[in-house]
């Protein structure tokens, strides 16, 4: 089933700010006008429509207290898959747990065959993604866990919105986890949820009330940098002048030589696993319709889907996904990836990929994960990113597509 193509918001134009400046495109979703919005489209189940939930600072957190919730023996064995981003592994370690790893099969589901026996045997948990928001059914993953008695985290940070084969996204975990900053205009949030299981008190710490003033004021200030706000942009940029040049920059932090895994667990941010979200974000998530969100995720991917559809040195790795799906990005596999993804990063263009992999991650046998982390390009594609800017970002990858280089070795994606 393809994404539907049909337009179904209003006709009323959206701001454009691909053609309004030479701005960088937003990595996330900016607070404006559209935000608030009301269309006529179709609505998907939830995450937050679960029985049981609970907000968190981050999604990183609210794996954190996933694991915090089955009270694991010290040292206690996850798996994890071999693609990932550090955000992933990194709850676990502060949890004093033990990742393992297991492959992927070219679905983007685990390959239960790379979990050998013995390190079944004593796994307490898994964490399966539903990856660039393109949910997938966890019928054949759940029957596996609950034969070996592991518990499923179903890992829903890409996915907030959608199906899930046979169930609503989130309810086939154990516990399900998701990213509020992935999918609405928020400074932060994540959430803890299940369709099966209580959660037990969190007892996060309140944010103080500087913190909570600073979360507003980074809501507005982003959105009047990438001048959202018709008729007050030019008022708001003077208050925030004013904000800014009273501060005195720091000078960067320095720190010791440092492990990679060291390095790679303070990037990812974990002191505030322990406090409640922010109000910012639980008030803009609870007022902000839905469902502009889901349609323009959908038409966005289905804009890249038609750049890509015959591009020669790339391919669209899932370019026909559910209509029950809200994508947070449209993957991307190229062949020369790393003379685009640089160059993509140097035009500031909303491109990123999951190439910083955890130390003793092992090759497994049949295992894409290693090949998609170089390989397969996300190109987000948020519901404040318009047309003009998908165009811009897609002409802009085509563009390097085209350019005469030396040729480079072709994986034979059949053999996966």
């Amino acid at each position: 089933m393809h994404v539907s193509t049909t337009p179904r918001e209003p006709q009323a134009p959206e701001f454009d700010v691909g053609t309004a400046s030479n701005l960088a495109l937003p990595c996330g979703p900016i607070l404006d006008w559209s935000s608030f919005k009301i269309i006529d489209a179709p609505d998907l189940s939830s995450v937050g429509n679960l029985v049981y939930t609970a907000f968190t600072s981050s999604g990183r957190a609210a794996i954190y207290q996933a694991l915090l919730q089955l009270q694991l023996p010290p040292a206690s064995t996850v798996l994890v898959p071999s693609y990932h981003c550090p955000t992933m592994v990194s709850p676990i370690i502060l949890a004093n747990l033990s990742p393992a790893y297991f492959g992927l099969r070219a679905d983007g589901l685990p390959d239960l065959d790379t979990i050998d026996p013995a390190t079944a045997n004593k796994s307490k948990a898994i964490i399966v993604t539903h990856y660039f928001g393109l949910a997938r059914s966890l019928a054949e993953v759940r029957l596996w866990c609950d034969e070996r008695g592991i518990a499923l985290i179903e890992d829903c940070a890409h996915c907030y919105f959608g199906e899930a084969g046979e169930r609503p996204v989130g309810a086939w975990g154990d516990f399900s986890t998701a990213s509020l900053a992935k999918f609405f205009p928020v400074p932060e949030g994540g959430l803890l949820a299940s369709a099966h299981h209580p959660i037990s008190d969190l007892q996060l710490s309140r944010p103080s009330v500087k913190a909570q003033l600073k979360g507003w004021v980074d809501v507005f200030e982003l959105a009047t940098m990438y001048k959202r706000f018709a008729g007050i942009n030019n008022a708001l940029t003077f208050l925030f002048w004013i904000k800014n040049s009273q501060l005195r920059l720091d000078a960067k932090a320095e720190y010791p030589t440092e492990s990679v895994a060291t390095n790679m667990m303070r990037d990812c941010d974990m002191a505030r696993i322990a406090q409640a979200p922010l109000w910012a974000s639980m008030i803009l998530k609870a007022v902000l319709p839905r469902r502009r969100i889901i349609t323009r995720r959908q038409q966005n991917f289905a804009i890249y889907a038609r750049h890509f559809e015959r591009s020669q040195g790339a391919k669209p790795l899932f370019p026909s996904p559910s209509e029950a799906v809200a994508p947070y990005v449209f993957p991307l596999w190229v062949d020369d990836a790393d003379r685009v993804y640089h160059a993509l990063r140097a035009q500031e263009l909303p491109v990123f990929r999951w190439d910083r992999i955890w130390p003793g991650t092992p090759h497994l046998d049949h295992d894409v994960g290693p090949l998609w982390s170089h390989h397969v390009l996300q190109l987000l594609c948020h519901q404040d990113l318009s047309e003009t800017d998908i165009e811009r970002t897609a002409r802009a990858i085509l563009n390097l597509l085209s350019t005469n280089h030396a040729p480079t070795a072709s994986v034979d994606q059949s053999q996966w």
